[in-house]
């Protein structure tokens, strides 16, 4: 593809894979997009590549991470996406590799048909994976599999994982892309193996979780002043929170859960806050979900905290990975040097939990995520193997009012109902909140920017889906095969080949033979 062509496809590419995410959701596109992104790496050098690779990316974070900057500027908007653009620009150069490395075996033999698809499938993937771990705990955040949520493949999830739903659509487009190097409809046997990863993710159905009764879930989205900028007293969110939570008072319930940042103080060192959810907790005729900024041994953390009267069975869990440059900085001294004023207004520096991610309320497993920690798939599995039958997570979304951040990760909850067979209430301060059936159906929901409060009956499940178990074997088994097989392909690239023109002559005049 000629190199004018190459950018603009990939330009085209990147930007479509993010018209397959919410809020426009095509999930088609996804295809698509990976499809064309391929196209433009084959041919490439190592430094083609990463052009090609990084204008996709450019095109892609630069629009689906918008809401980055909606209040604090451009310029973490431009960092974020930036560096996210240039990892996935490095991130291209193995892909183009392994066309480059492969491109000496015959278009409609096994190796090309089969083996370059499933490598291709694993590199992509593995590009992923490495992203999402680092720096800085990565940013896992854009993923292919998140983006089939509201598609018909969504419930392979629950087999695989996120991570190996991304790498059935990565391979299945690059099957694709082989069968019309091979010929495509003039060669229809080549299409075999891209038929067959697609019927596969048509028909496998949601791994079956044990239903284990049901459970009333009291919700309440309070809009209180909980943006980094609002203006607001001391006490003024738990007011808003209070106030929103009148109007399922009464009713019957086996928890109240209330989102990120609902009480803007320490409950575990303020008396008064903790007189004020001790009074909610027994209007409340259940064990109320909080969550506040905690202060333990010197250290600060992002604690929910299932709060019950007398201190009775109360039991905290720290977020597991807090937001760098949003509730920690870290290398603080560097990057004051290169935007002082933004780095001042981070004052809190959270510390990372290691306690478990799930709370029991009256022998019922609660799995917990807090806001971002839904996007690691960890938290998930950590909550699920500690006895998790239903999701609780609880979300901030008031610095993001107006963008498609709130519903990107109303799509994370949603594909973690279908991965774990489990039930979730997403509940955010500002909306949109939902309640979510094990097989990702909203059953429930608010709204952004109103007050809302509701009970829900959510079904219990037991049963460990093998996306729980296998998910770190798993996402571990893609990365280090894929780097395998190139390594394979590199090696065996570096071999000549015997020359047939010259065999050929070889034995056209056998008299040279005899001579030698």
């Amino acid at each position: 593809m000629p190199w004018w062509a190459a950018l603009l496809v990939s330009a085209v590419a990147g930007f479509a894979l993010d018209l397959a995410t919410p809020a426009v959701g095509w999930w088609p596109l996804t295809f698509v997009s990976v499809t064309l992104a391929l196209m433009t790496l084959i041919g490439r050098s190592a430094g083609g590549a990463m052009l090609v690779g990084t204008v996709y990316g450019v095109a892609f974070y630069a629009t689906h991470l918008e809401w980055v900057g909606v209040y604090l500027g451009p310029v973490p908007w431009v960092a974020l996406a930036g560096l996210e653009a240039v990892l996935f620009g490095l991130g291209a150069i193995p892909i183009a590799l392994a066309y480059q490395w492969s491109a000496r075996y015959r278009a409609r033999g096994t190796v090309q048909l089969v083996a370059v698809p499933a490598l291709i499938g694993g590199l992509w993937t593995a590009r992923e994976v490495v992203m999402g771990a680092w720096p800085y705990t990565g940013f896992p955040w854009a993923r292919l599999g998140m983006t089939q949520v509201d598609g018909p493949f969504p419930e392979v999830a629950s087999w695989t994982g996120v991570t190996g739903l991304s790498f059935l659509i990565a391979v299945g487009c690059a099957a694709l892309l082989q069968w019309g190097r091979a010929g495509g409809i003039h060669h229809p046997a080549s299409a075999l193996p891209a038929a067959v990863i697609g019927m596969g993710l048509l028909l496998v159905p949601a791994f079956p979780t044990s239903d284990a009764g049901s459970f009333r879930v009291g919700w309440v989205q309070g809009n209180g002043p909980t943006g980094y900028f609002d203006d607001r007293s001391p006490g003024d969110v738990l007011t808003a929170q209070t106030a929103a939570t009148v109007p399922v008072l009464g009713q019957p319930m086996d928890l109240l859960v209330w989102p990120e940042g609902s009480v803007d103080s320490d409950p575990l060192q303020d008396r008064r806050t903790a007189a004020a959810l001790d009074e909610l907790t027994a209007r409340a005729g259940a064990p109320v979900l909080v969550n506040a900024a905690t202060t333990r041994g010197g250290n600060v953390f992002n604690t929910s905290i299932l709060w019950t009267q007398g201190d009775v069975d109360r039991q905290l869990h720290d977020k597991v990975n807090p937001v760098p440059f949003g509730e920690y900085v870290p290398d603080r001294w560097f990057y004051e040097l290169l935007a002082p004023d933004l780095i001042g207004l981070i004052q809190r520096e959270y510390t990372p939990g290691t306690n478990p991610p799930a709370v029991t309320v009256n022998g019922i497993g609660v799995g917990l995520a807090i806001c971002f920690d839904v996007i690691y798939d960890a938290v998930i599995w950590d909550g699920a193997r500690q006895g998790a039958q239903v999701y609780v997570f609880q979300t901030n979304n008031a610095d993001f009012r107006g963008t498609d951040e709130n519903l990107q990760q109303l799509a994370f909850a949603r594909m973690r109902a279908i991965e774990t067979g489990r039930s979730v209430v997403n509940v955010s301060t500002v909306g949109t909140s939902q309640v979510i059936a094990p097989d990702g159906t909203t059953i429930a929901s608010a709204g952004v920017d109103i007050a809302a409060a509701g009970v829900t009956t959510v079904p219990l499940r037991t049963g460990l889906t093998p996306a729980s178990i296998l998910g770190p074997a798993i996402t571990t088994g893609i990365t280090l095969l894929a780097i395998g097989g190139l390594m394979v392909f590199g090696i065996l690239h570096r071999i000549p080949r015997p020359n047939a023109s010259s065999s050929r002559r070889q034995i056209a005049r056998p008299e040279g033979l005899l001579k030698v």
